[in-house]
């Protein structure tokens, strides 16, 4: 029986708790850094199947690891388990939890054939403050030698181009008087906050391509009859990569200083551990290719994939320090997207289910590609190895 047989057997055998935790993760959604139910079912179902599991690493209370093996290749999966807030699992992080699963159950059966470590990262907030870069920091993927997951989209993507994210709160800051008594000697946040908003708005027709910027009001002032003494607004800056995003970064900050200029207020700006542009790993992609068309799903041309439209994802910051892999496996959604609640509502059924179980077994199969082509197992091995040696290192 080869390898690749035995991967499926395995899986298949698997199908049933897997989809149980897939679909008791999206009953029960937790959003970033109180995953603790979340990182409860997916580490306690590795863990009785004889992972050996540390929770609460790199300083995360709803982080773990789960390790079998002692190989010299040690193969990073990465399972996410956050929901966004109101929507649920409207990203599909509870497939990409139980599809990681699904091939670290694969690999266990092959391990030692393959000479592996097989070793699942439980890694929170992907949606919001960018668990996987505190991680690194932190030393958790230091002896991973190549880091993988499949993300649930409405396309087939072997290499998706996720974007370079920055997310900026400005907050805006004025004195408060009666609006109608004595307005002139009030200061408005809020017209600030308005400055801020039209100057980031007529600065896009000169934004550098895969450049954007999208925003929030999260405090507009407290009653209409006060002046606005504080306002706050939550901004996402998108680029092609790191060295877009800072120059897109400057040009917001000075919208948001000329804003508080204009008007008179003082403002601050805090920026969250920005996202870096994923980069994918050639031999992975190709092998991840090979796999999942072997399983009867199309996927476009390479030139083709990298035209289509796309998000951000911590990941990215991993890319840029372990060889990594991060395809989109489709499911049905009847024309909804990611983030819409009509995905969310997709990501359970059998177009999920059917997907969650392609995922692990095509995940599963690019490792033990890896595993076994020489060149490529000796370079992924020599290339953590000299991470190892030195300090942790990470491009945020």
């Amino acid at each position: 029986m080869t390898i690749q047989t035995r991967i499926a057997d395995a899986v298949a055998d698997n199908t049933a708790g897997l989809v149980e935790l897939s679909r008791s993760l999206h009953a029960e959604p937790e959003i970033a850094y109180q995953e603790h139910r979340s990182a409860a079912k997916v580490s306690g179902l590795l863990e009785s199947s004889g992972f050996e599991v540390e929770r609460g690493v790199g300083g995360l209370d709803t982080a773990f690891t789960a390790r079998f093996g002692d190989g010299p290749l040690v193969v990073g999966l990465c399972a996410e388990y956050d929901a966004l807030p109101e929507l649920g699992h409207a990203c599909g992080h509870n497939i990409i939890a139980a599809s990681s699963a699904g091939a670290a159950l694969a690999l266990r059966d092959v391990a030692d054939q393959l000479g592996i470590t097989v070793l699942v990262i439980g890694t929170p907030a992907e949606e919001q403050g960018g668990g996987k870069i505190q991680l690194l920091r932190e030393g958790v993927f230091d002896e991973v030698s190549l880091a993988m997951l499949i993300h649930p989209a409405i396309d087939e993507i072997s290499a998706p181009q996720p974007l370079a994210l920055l997310e900026l709160e400005v907050r805006f800051t004025g004195r408060e008087s009666h609006s109608a008594l004595a307005p002139h000697l009030g200061v408005n946040a809020a017209d600030a906050l308005t400055v801020a908003e039209v100057a980031v708005g007529v600065g896009r027709q000169h934004f550098e391509p895969r450049q954007m910027v999208h925003g929030i009001v999260t405090k507009g002032g407290d009653v209409p009859n006060v002046v606005p003494v504080r306002t706050n607004a939550l901004y996402n800056l998108r680029a092609g990569d790191m060295e877009s995003l800072e120059r897109l970064e400057k040009r917001v900050r000075a919208c948001f200083a000329g804003a508080a200029l204009a008007t008179g207020c003082g403002h601050e700006v805090v920026a969250e551990p920005a996202y870096a542009e994923l980069v994918h790993d050639p031999f992975l992609v190709s092998a991840y290719r090979s796999a999942i068309t072997d399983l009867g799903r199309t996927l476009p041309p390479l030139d083709v994939e990298r035209t289509l439209p796309t998000g951000s994802t911590d990941m990215g910051n991993v890319s840029r320090v372990i060889p990594s892999l991060h395809p989109s496996i489709a499911i049905d959604t009847a024309g909804a997207v990611n983030h819409q609640p009509e995905f969310a509502a997709a990501c359970v059924g059998p177009s999920a289910d059917r997907a969650l179980v392609h995922g692990a077994i095509a995940l599963a199969r690019t490792a033990a590609e890896a595993a076994t082509n020489d060149e490529a197992r000796e370079r992924l091995i020599a290339h953590s190895r000299s991470r190892s040696n030195g300090p942790s290192s990470v491009d945020s």
